[in-house]
């Protein structure tokens, strides 16, 4: 599975750990986009270059880490075909796939535990869209985006 990461300076040392663990223990070696540092960056930046690598296919999903998540969440949603999910627990990252197909899981740097948030992404990476209904809930989705890019 192909995954690109990226945090600002309020998620740095969790996407330090959430890359370590992506490449021990799932055995997946992320794209690191960014931020590098603790040094202050616009988070819009690097979630718009997270979107754009899953939006285009390159990726088959992405994780943005910010300091609440609530930040990375706006701006990766703004993008059709995008599907991020702040996640807090293992039940709504399970949920974000199963119901929603996430793409992109978006965790608060500052307010999420490394033990958990290790789980968080070994869940989320785990979970399979369930499809039937909640396929035709996001065909709705869709179809609001296609109507509002074409308007």
């Amino acid at each position: 599975m192909k995954i690109v990461i990226g945090c600002d300076h309020g998620g740095f040392e969790l996407k330090e750990v959430i890359k370590k663990f992506l490449s021990n223990e799932m055995k997946v070696t992320p794209d690191d986009v960014g931020t590098f540092s603790n040094d202050s960056v616009d988070y819009p930046d690097i979630g718009i270059k997270v979107a754009k690598k899953v939006q285009s296919g390159e990726f088959e999903r992405g994780i943005l880490i910010c300091g609440t998540g609530i930040g990375m969440s706006i701006v990766a949603n703004r993008f059709p075909k995008i599907r991020a999910a702040l996640c807090h627990d293992t039940y709504t990252a399970r949920m974000s796939r199963e119901h929603n197909n996430s793409n992109i899981l978006v965790i608060g740097g500052r307010i999420t535990e490394e033990n958990l948030t290790k789980e968080i992404v070994r869940i989320w990476l785990a979970s399979k869209f369930q499809g039937g209904r909640h396929q035709r809930r996001l065909d709705e989705i869709t179809d609001m985006e296609n109507t509002i890019i074409s308007n």
